[in-house]
This record gives C-alpha cells, sequence and structure tokens, in this order.
C-alpha cells in the first residue's frame, strides 16, 4: 500500500463530471441497498460548543463496492474574519472490509452537491413533473448547487432569488442565465415565492436573515425543499403540507429536537423511493422534503466518485 492516500479536491471532483442525475441515481441506490442489507448507516453526531461553533460527523459503509465514507465538519461563523468560508468539511474513505485509507475527498464539495441531489430524489417525486418556474431563498453555495441540480433535472425556464448577501445573488443570477434561465431579484422572500412551483430555502444556520413564509400561502401544486431546518418557514404552517416527507425516520427518532410533529410528517426518503409512501395523490398537493442531512447522502455520492475516480 501506498505511504500517502490521494485527496480530491473540489478541482478533481468536480473534472469526474458526476451528473444532477447520476448524483440522485447513486442515492437511490444507496436506499436500496440498505433495504437489501448491504449499506449501513448511522445517525449523525453533532457537537454545538459554548462559542456558537457546530461540529458535526456522518458514518456510512457500502459493502458492494466496500466503502467506509466519514464526514467531518465544522460551521464557524468566524471562518469569515480569516477569510474562510464558514463551513468546512472533509470525506474520509475508507475500505469497509479492511479498513485500510482509500482517499480523501473535499467535503464542502460532496457536501453541495449531495444536498442537492437528494432535494432532487425527493423532488423526482412530489414535484410536479413539468415545473418550469423556481424561487431560491437563500443564494449561497447551497442555493447555487440546488439550481444547478434543478435547471438539469427539470424543465425550469424562470428563476426568482431572495438572498441576503448582494454579491452571492448576483453569482445566483449568472449562473442561472449561464443556464438559459431567465433570472429576476425579489425584494422579499414572499415575492420570491408567489406562484412558484418549487422552491429551495438554504437560509443560513446562524446570523439575522430568517424570513417567515408561511406554506398556507403557496400556490396550489407548490414543492418545497428545506435545505435549512425549515428556518426560512412559519413552524406551525407546515400542517398545510399534503406530503411532508423527512431524510431518516430512524435518524429523526434520535435527534433531541424534532423537524415537524410527527403525525405531519407522511414518511421519509426511503419510504418515498420504494413506494412505501403515497407522495402526491394530485397536481394541487403542496409537497415538501424538510431535512437535516444524512450519511447515506454522502456515501452515496462518495462511492459514485470513487467508482468514475478508481475506474479512469
Amino acid at each position: 500500500m501506498s505511504s500517502t492516500i490521494p485527496h480530491l479536491d473540489a478541482e478533481t471532483l468536480e473534472k469526474l463530471a458526476i451528473s444532477p442525475a447520476e448524483a440522485v441515481d447513486s442515492i437511490e441506490e444507496a436506499i436500496r441497498n440498505a433495504a437489501a442489507g448491504t449499506v449501513q448507516t448511522a445517525p449523525k453526531a453533532t457537537i454545538q460548543t459554548p462559542d456558537g461553533r457546530y461540529i458535526m460527523a456522518t458514518l456510512a459503509a457500502s459493502d458492494d463496492p466496500p466503502v467506509l465514507a466519514v464526514k467531518s465538519l465544522v460551521l464557524n461563523q468566524e471562518n469569515a474574519a480569516h477569510g474562510l468560508a464558514p463551513i468546512n468539511a472533509v470525506v474520509t474513505l475508507l475500505d469497509s472490509r479492511t479498513g485500510l485509507p482509500l482517499a480523501t475527498l473535499d467535503g464542502n464539495w460532496v457536501t453541495a452537491v449531495r444536498t442537492a441531489a437528494l432535494s432532487a430524489c425527493a423532488a423526482r417525486r412530489i414535484a410536479l413533473p413539468g415545473a418550469t418556474r423556481a424561487a431560491f431563498i437563500g443564494t449561497g453555495v447551497q442555493g447555487r448547487s440546488h439550481l444547478a441540480a434543478f435547471a438539469a433535472l427539470f424543465g425550469l425556464t424562470e428563476v426568482r432569488a431572495f438572498g441576503r448577501g448582494a454579491e452571492n445573488t448576483r453569482a445566483f443570477n449568472t449562473l442561472a442565465e449561464s443556464l438559459g434561465l431567465r433570472a429576476t431579484t425579489a425584494t422579499t422572500a414572499r415575492e420570491a415565492v408567489e406562484g412558484a412551483e418549487i422552491i429551495v430555502s438554504s437560509v443560513p444556520h446562524s446570523g439575522d436573515f430568517a424570513p417567515r413564509l408561511d406554506a398556507r400561502l403557496l400556490a396550489p401544486g407548490a414543492f418545497v425543499t428545506m435545505v435549512d431546518l425549515g428556518r426560512a418557514w412559519e413552524p406551525s404552517s407546515l400542517a398545510a403540507f399534503d406530503c411532508l416527507v423527512i431524510d431518516d425516520l430512524e435518524q429523526e427518532r434520535v435527534m433531541p429536537t424534532p423537524l415537524a410533529p410527527t403525525d405531519w410528517v407522511s414518511g421519509d426518503l426511503a419510504g418515498l423511493v420504494q413506494g412505501r409512501i403515497a407522495g402526491r395523490r394530485t397536481p394541487q398537493d403542496r409537497t415538501a422534503f424538510l431535512f437535516r442531512g444524512h450519511a447515506l447522502g454522502d456515501l452515496a455520492l462518495s462511492v459514485a466518485i470513487w467508482r468514475r475516480y478508481a475506474g479512469r
């Protein structure tokens, strides 16, 4: 074995050209393999320090290919004072049979792409198939990664954005226009979501950017993916969704603060993919995916990356 293992930085990962469809397919494959017993995951572990840092780790393993993925992440708002992104992460890959190291991956890239793929996986089943208008509440990394994924997987023609930073919003609109979409900047979150068929909310973990959108006011048929644990939404209004899906029921059972009351939750992503829950019943249903992040997503994308990289 080599004394060093490869580190796949963001540039290297981008060059592997894993498409949004491939990323979603990798998640669906991991869900099926988990049901068959060849993928195992553990609930995420978190630490919140007195000085405001958020530290998190996910753990998941696959038998075929034999890959163990461990993601370690730190969110620290003080990073900005040092010219750093507020969130930084690394994914460590081991052979899940021998324990020998395989590679490390840029965790920021993995997090952005797999999160958008989780959202798109839900949207495949509970968003309107012909959706053309999307709204984005939050225009940072997650907003842009979701824009790229949804533009590739849906026939979007128009996007409206509402974010807290002018620089982020300009970058978001530039990306949208490069994808052939009509991009406009809304002056309020409510204006952005009015009439939208797909809504992505990615309000930051901390700070004063916290719009309170009301799900009861959404257009009939709207689909929402809440990348921000619902921070952008009035909590009581979540009961208005005809179908509210979370990422993992087992993980949710051990979390100290629930994403939503149990009787409002229709089921989880695995149940949706495997057809155990009905999902959207009519074109008028308002549907949502509310999620905190799931180790299966990190593993699924890591397996897709490793297959592509090792097979070159």
